[in-house]
């Protein structure tokens, strides 16, 4: 998936602008596809270069003109060619994990205290998750869309809370694990 992808998605949903996308993104998906404001501007000039998107410049008189993309067809079908593709499947890079597979160079101590610091992350995005994000699906999400589509994002949220919360039992058990381990 490239990011073209997901903002052709949400522009699916209607004309945005870039800090609209970006309001989007960190709303709804950020916990598995992030995206900075740099990136989102990057990839509009992109895909209006390449016809995905057309772009109104409206005029404001006091702040910077807007830049409002609209998603054209040639970019709705290259979305729904994206979207009725075979994921690539699973399994994707991971530096957390190569940081603890080569943690034995760290002492007990720096070792237990990367677990640490790991584990409050995974709280707090967990945290986040369910909190906020959820906030956002059942209040002001709830009136947008179809059911369907907001059954769709539902799934996308119970995904993430999911594997958050297995990564910090993993994360957990983890650190129980070591500070049982023979020195």
């Amino acid at each position: 998936m490239s990011l073209a992808h997901a903002i052709q998605g949400f522009l699916s949903y209607g004309p945005m602008t870039g800090y609209d996308l970006k309001k989007r993104f960190d709303e709804s998906v950020r916990n598995f596809w992030p995206a900075t404001q740099s990136q989102i501007y990057r990839t509009l000039k992109d895909m209006a270069a390449a016809g995905l998107v057309s772009v109104e410049v409206v005029p404001q008189s006091d702040l910077p003109d807007r830049k409002v993309y609209q998603l054209t067809e040639a970019g709705l079908a290259d979305l729904r060619a994206w979207l009725s593709a075979p994921e690539s499947g699973p399994g994707g890079r991971s530096a957390w994990l190569i940081q603890v597979f080569f943690a034995h160079h760290l002492s007990d101590a720096e070792l237990l205290a990367l677990l640490e610091q790991h584990e409050a992350r995974m709280a707090a995005a967990l945290a986040h998750l369910s909190g906020e994000v959820q906030g956002h699906v059942n209040s002001e999400w709830a009136q947008e869309g179809t059911d369907r589509m907001r059954l769709l994002w539902q799934l996308t949220l119970d995904n993430g809370t999911t594997h958050l919360a297995a990564e910090l039992a993993w994360t957990r058990d983890a650190i129980e694990r070591l500070r049982k381990s023979p020195k």
